[in-house]
C-alpha cells in the first residue's frame, strides 16, 4: 500500500513492442556504459605507463587498476542518488540522463595530458574523471536493471535478467574488444601510445549518443507508473537494522558474482598481454570471441531460474565455478602467444562459467524490494557489490611480486569469492514470483518473499 493509504494500481498489460523496447534499452544501456567502463581494462598498459609510471610493472598494472578501482567504488553514491531520482521520476529519464553523462566523462579523458606533460595533474585529473563516471555508472544500473524486468511479463524476467547482466556485459565487452582490433590497427606499435588510446576513449561519446535513437522510443515502467503514488523510499532507509539480512545476505551473492566478472572477463585482456604475451591484434580478435560467449551463457541461466528458482540456478554455478574458475586461469598460464586456439578454448569456458553465476542477480534483488524502492535498492546493492568485487583486480596485482606470480594469486582470489557467492546463495531465500508482490507490512521493508509470506 501507499502512504496514503491506498493499494498501488494494477499495471497495464505492456504491449509487446513496449516490453521489446524496455528490454533492448535495457541491454544497450547497461552494455554501452560498460564499454565506457572498460575501455580503460583494455588499453590498462598504456595508460599505466602514461599516466602512472613507475619502475616496476606490476606497481604501475596496480595503480592503472586502482583508477578502475575508484570508478567501481563511486558506483553504490550513484546508484543511491539516481535511484531515489528513478523510483521519483522514471527509469526511462533516469536512463537517458546518465548514460549521455558516462559518455562525456569518457571522451574526456581521451583530450587528458598525460603525466611527461603536466606531471602529477594528469593522474590527478584522469582519477577525477572516473569518479565522475563511476557516480552515473551507478546512476545507470537504477534504470537499466528495473525497467527491462519490470516491463515483461512473469514468464520472461528471468530471460531478460541475464540479457541485462550478461549481455549488457558482453555488448560492453564485444563494442570495446572491436574497437580496439580497429585503433590497434588503425594506430600500431608506438603510435598508439600517442593516439590510439585518446580514440578509444573519443568512441565512448559515440556509443552514447547512439543509444539514445532506441531511448527515444521506450516508454516508462508499466509497474512504476501504476505505483508511483506513493513517495520513494530515502536510500539511507536500507541500512536500518530490520533490513541488515537482507542487505548482507544480497551483498555476498553481488560481491561474489562480482569478483568472477571482473576478475575473469575484466582481467583477461591485461592475462592475454601480460602473462601470454598475445600481441594486440590476436589478443583483440580472442576478447571477441570470448565476450560473445558471455550472452547465450547469460541467457540460459536467467532464463533456467525461471524454471527452476533464483536460488538454485545460484548454487549450481557456485558450486561449479569454485572448482572451475581456479583451474581455468592455472591451465591457461601455461600457453603461449601461439597458442591461440588453447586460450580461445580455455577463455571461453571461463568467461562462460563467470558469467552464468550472476545472471539472475537483477532480477533476484528486484525481487527482494517493492517498487517504490527498487530502483534504489537493486542500484546501491549491485553497485556496491560489483565496486567491491572490481577492487579485487587491483589486490591480485599488487599481491604479486612479479607479473609470473598473477596466475596462482588470481586463481586463489577467484576461489575465495566464490565461496563468498555461495555463502550469499545459501542465505537467501527463494524469490521467483514475488515482483510484483506488495509487502503488507511497512511499507519500507523489503524484507517479505515468497518463502517469508
Amino acid at each position: 500500500m501507499s502512504e496514503s493509504g491506498e493499494r498501488p494500481s494494477a499495471p497495464p498489460a505492456p504491449s509487446r513492442r513496449q516490453m521489446l523496447t524496455a528490454g533492448f534499452s535495457s541491454v544497450v544501456g547497461f552494455g554501452f556504459d560498460l564499454f565506457d567502463l572498460f575501455v580503460l581494462l583494455y588499453v590498462a598498459p598504456t595508460v599505466g605507463a602514461l599516466f602512472f609510471p613507475t619502475s616496476s610493472p606490476t606497481l604501475t598494472l596496480a595503480a592503472t587498476f586502482a583508477s578502475f578501482g575508484v570508478s567501481l567504488v563511486m558506483r553504490p553514491l550513484g546508484g543511491a542518488f539516481f535511484g531515489r531520482y528513478a523510483d521519483s521520476k522514471g527509469r526511462r529519464q533516469t536512463l537517458i540522463v546518465t548514460v549521455v553523462g558516462v559518455g562525456i566523462a569518457t571522451a574526456l579523458m581521451g583530450a587528458l595530458p598525460t603525466y611527461a606533460a603536466v606531471g602529477a595533474l594528469a593522474p590527478t585529473l584522469f582519477i577525477a574523471l572516473r569518479l565522475v563516471q563511476g557516480l552515473l555508472v551507478g546512476g545507470v544500473v537504477a534504470a537499466t536493471h528495473t525497467l527491462g524486468t519490470e516491463t515483461v511479463s512473469q514468464r520472461w524476467r528471468g530471460l531478460v535478467s541475464g540479457l541485462v547482466a550478461g549481455g549488457g556485459a558482453a555488448i560492453g565487452a564485444v563494442v570495446a574488444s572491436l574497437v580496439f582490433v580497429g585503433v590497434s590497427a588503425a594506430f600500431p606499435g608506438d603510435a598508439f601510445a600517442v593516439w590510439g588510446w585518446r580514440v578509444m576513449f573519443f568512441s565512448g561519446l559515440l556509443a552514447s549518443l547512439a543509444s539514445l535513437v532506441l531511448f527515444r522510443a521506450t516508454e516508462e515502467s508499466p509497474l512504476w507508473q501504476a505505483g508511483k503514488r506513493g513517495a520513494p523510499v530515502q536510500a539511507r532507509e536500507l541500512f536500518a537494522p530490520q533490513h541488515r539480512r537482507v542487505l548482507l545476505t544480497s551483498l555476498a551473492l553481488v560481491i561474489g558474482g562480482g569478483a568472477q566478472y571482473y576478475l575473469t572477463a575484466g582481467y583477461l585482456p591485461t592475462y592475454l598481454a601480460e602473462i601470454n604475451e598475445v600481441p594486440a591484434g590476436p589478443r583483440g580478435a580472442l576478447l571477441v570471441w570470448t565476450s560473445l560467449a558471455i550472452m547465450p551463457a547469460a541467457l540460459i541461466a536467467g532464463h533456467a531460474s525461471e524454471r527452476f528458482g533464483r536460488r538454485p540456478v545460484f548454487l549450481v554455478t557456485g558450486i561449479l565455478n569454485v572448482v572451475a574458475l581456479p583451474l581455468l586461469v592455472l591451465v591457461m598460464a601455461g600457453f603461449g602467444p601461439q597458442d591461440t586456439g588453447q586460450l580461445l578454448g580455455y577463455g571461453i569456458l571461463l568467461t562462460v562459467c563467470a558469467n552464468a553465476s550472476y545472471a539472475a542477480v537483477p532480477i533476484y534483488l528486484n525481487e527482494r524490494f517493492p517498487t517504490r524502492l527498487r530502483a534504489t535498492a537493486t542500484a546501491v546493492v549491485w553497485n556496491g557489490g560489483f565496486a567491491i568485487g572490481g577492487l579485487m583486480t587491483t589486490f591480485v596485482s599488487l599481491a604479486s611480486p612479479t607479473v609470473a606470480d598473477i596466475p596462482s594469486r588470481l586463481a586463489a582470489f577467484l576461489g575465495g569469492c566464490v565461496v563468498l557467492f555461495l555463502v550469499g546463495a545459501v542465505l537467501s531465500p527463494e524469490t521467483r514470483g514475488a515482483l510484483e508482490r506488495e509487502h503488507t507490512r511497512a511499507p519500507a521493508d523489503p524484507a517479505v518473499t515468497p518463502a517469508q509470506a
